[in-house]
């Protein structure tokens, strides 16, 4: 039986490019998001005999529900990963950010991750060496101005990945998160706002093929998590050790350029 991987948020961005990696790999793929055309037209492109696709708001956990269900139906019962990818994001000073905007951000970025393993738990548990991987952020490591809510979802995802590691490792499943910086995805420079962090290390940015590559490694690794790029790395080790560090780091990494205007 094909290795299985269900991956939310796999219209476009990083979700694709995972979904292209696994499928090269041999792996059958379900693939889910609220941009039904585009999921769709991803199986089509990754080869329709070993994907499958439909529509989904991950926030339905009903709907959720029934699609793990449907996919359980192709994969024989297998879930080899869950990989929580869907999200969404709005950089915008925090005053500015619309109340919708902000249920939006929690609900999809963690709702949206505890529906998926509420949802797909039994299959975890089913398929010996299951991997749930979630997408949390370099936003995780101190929270970032202009990117309030975001970061704190992604600190949530971050807070769920080391709790459930310990609850699920008497199951065998293994849960870790990826923690990249700045990705050039659609969802990242289609912002109506631009947020310092954002106009200081675009040009750092990775590609959802670099961070594909780490999903793949994380589906078959025990890392919790997986920090991408030296400059994350050296914040995150640099912020444990002296917690003093991450403020006055931040304050600089979040300071508009110059001259520079904030819109």
């Amino acid at each position: 039986m094909s290795r299985s991987i269900f991956i939310t948020g796999a219209a476009s961005g990083i979700g694709r490019a995972t979904a292209r990696l696994f499928r090269k790999h041999g792996w059958r793929v379900g693939l889910v998001d609220a941009d039904e055309a585009g999921v769709r037209a991803v199986a089509a492109e990754v080869g329709a005999e070993r994907a499958w696709a439909r529509r989904l708001d991950v926030t339905d956990y009903a709907d959720y529900e029934r699609a793990i269900a449907a996919f359980a139906e192709l994969s024989g019962g297998r879930l080899d990963v869950l990989f929580n990818c869907a999200g969404i994001l709005r950089q915008s000073p925090f005053e500015a950010l619309g109340r919708d905007d902000e249920r939006a951000i929690l609900h999809v970025n963690v709702l949206g991750v505890t529906n998926g393993i509420h949802a797909a738990l039994p299959l975890l548990r089913a398929t010996p060496g299951a991997h749930i991987i979630s997408m949390s952020s370099s936003a995780a490591i101190y929270g970032v101005p202009e990117e309030a809510m975001y970061s704190a979802s992604k600190f949530a995802v971050r807070a769920l990945t080391e709790a459930l590691s310990i609850e699920f490792e008497p199951d065998g499943i293994i849960v870790c998160d990826i923690m990249p910086p700045i990705v050039h995805t659609p969802m990242v420079q289609n912002q109506a706002f631009a947020a310092a962090v954002y106009k200081n290390f675009k040009d750092r940015a990775l590609t959802p093929e670099q961070v594909a590559a780490v999903v793949w490694k994380a589906a078959h690794g025990r890392r919790l998590h997986w920090l991408l790029s030296r400059d994350v790395k050296v914040f995150a080790l640099a912020s444990r050790l002296s917690p003093a560090v991450g403020r006055p780091v931040m304050r600089r990494m979040a300071s508009h350029p110059v001259h520079d205007p904030k819109h």
